[in-house]
This record gives C-alpha cells, structure tokens and sequence, in this order.
C-alpha cells in the first residue's frame, strides 16, 4: 500500500492552474476527469501544459521542485504526475525512484530535453511509464496521458472491499454487509477516496482537494456535511463505525469497526 507522509500543518500551496475535477460535461478526450500533479520548472512550460490539460477537463497542481513534488504527490491522491528530469533539489529520477520506493502505483509520464537512449532507460529502470522529449506537440502528450489512463483502469481492481463494504466503481455502486446503499455521486466519490487508503487519516482540507477541488475553501463544512449523510447511511450515524473522526486530524475509514481511533 501506498504510504503517505501526513500534510505539512500549514502546506504553503504552489502556483496551480485548476479546474473542478468532475466537470459536469465529460472531457473530450473521454472517461473520468484525472488529477494530475506537474512537476517542471520552466514556468512556460508548465503554464502551457498545465492549461492544455485543464482545457480537456482535469484538475491541475504545479510545482516547480523535486522536494515540493513528493511532499504534495505523498499528501494528495493524484492520479498522474508529470516529472521533468532536470529540477531544483531533487532531480525527477530521485524523484521518481523516491515515490516508487514508498509505494506510489499512479502512473508517472516524464518529460526532460534530453533525448538520449541512457536517460530513457534510466527513467524507465526507476519507475517512469513513460517518456516525452522536449520539445513536444500537446496533441501527443494528451495521447501519452489517453494510453496511461487506458493501462491504469485496466490494471485497477475494479472492486474494493473494507471490513463488511463493498464498492464497484465501475457500476458506482455500494453494499454493506450484502445490502444495498444509494448514494449521491459526492457521496460515493467521498467514500472511495477513504476506501481506497483505509486506515489513513485525511484531513478536512484533504478531502475537499479531492472531492471538490476548488469549489470550497477549507473553512468550509461540506466534508462535516457529507460524512455525517455517510455515517447515517453505512453505519446508522454512529461515531464508531467505519468512517471514523480522529481527534484534531481528519476522518478514516476503519476496517476493524468500533474500535476506538
């Protein structure tokens, strides 16, 4: 499993370009919406990519140092990162080898002007899916993000199971314990960002990054709304069943139900 670090207590956010992860018209390029983490350090560059692959309806952060990428890729459940070679602190190889040492299984897409075979291979021998050399055409790296996302939905367990509950993504469906639940679409979306890491703590900030992006500040209470509407459906309100709060931290989903946090 994935491991990832806890947030920095007061993150400081590096420049984004984003957009609502799930756009109420799909992309065009078509299936679900990614959020992607892009990691360059030529500011052209990474505005270019970042508003090339908003266009096509995905949710976009950017950093510009191989240090900030790990911290942000470990804290957010992105689905993609796009890693320049050539980065202040931490080159993308270290980078990359980094986050496959700690778990990360999401694709990695690398990008770098150097075209060489030995820097492919290189790449490739520490984790990278993929490779683009600069410079490169948008059409062909929205068919690199296209073909990594075809590998990963294959490669995905289409079920998850914690405990009793049972979700399918693919039909967005829900049972607990054998008994159907109906949830909303945020409601699901909620549910499987916990069920997908049971057992990790994601803060109130967490969830509205991956659930809502940036439709709220995190002085809202949506995330108090939802698992409240979560807790009354799965386990009848009460405070000790699979969702659980963790005191000044966030909510989990807990496999071993009633036990305390």
């Amino acid at each position: 499993m994935w491991r990832r670090c806890a947030p920095p207590e007061s993150p400081t956010r590096p420049s984004t370009t984003r957009r609502a992860r799930h756009a109420a018209e799909p992309a065009h390029e078509g299936g679900q919406p990614l959020r992607i983490l892009i990691v360059e350090d030529e500011p052209a560059i990474a505005a270019a990519v970042a508003a090339s692959l908003a266009a096509e309806g995905h949710a976009v952060d950017t950093v510009a140092d191989g240090a900030e990428a790990i911290t942000w890729a470990e804290t957010y459940p992105y689905d993609l990162v796009v890693l320049d070679v050539i980065l202040p602190s931490l080159d993308g190889f270290e980078v990359c080898r980094r986050l496959r040492a700690d778990g990360f299984a999401e694709p990695i897409l690398m990008l770098t002007a150097v075209a060489d075979v030995d820097a492919r291979v290189t790449g490739l021998d520490h984790g990278a899916d993929d490779y683009l050399a600069k410079p490169f055409a948008m059409p062909e790296l929205h068919a690199r993000v296209r073909a990594l996302r075809r590998r990963q939905t294959a490669a995905r367990s289409p079920r998850i199971t914690v405990a009793d509950l049972d979700l399918d993504p693919m039909s967005r469906s829900v049972h607990r314990a054998g008994r159907s639940i109906r949830l909303t679409a945020r409601e699901f979306e909620l549910l499987e960002v916990l069920a997908r890491h049971p057992g990790r703590v994601f803060s109130q900030e967490q969830l509205i990054d991956a659930v809502w992006n940036a439709d709220f500040d995190a002085e809202s209470n949506i995330v108090e709304v939802y698992i409240r509407s979560l807790r009354r459906k799965l386990d009848g309100g009460r405070r000790d069943g699979l969702i659980q709060t963790v005191r000044g931290a966030g909510y989990r989903l807990h496999a071993d139900p009633g036990t305390e946090p």
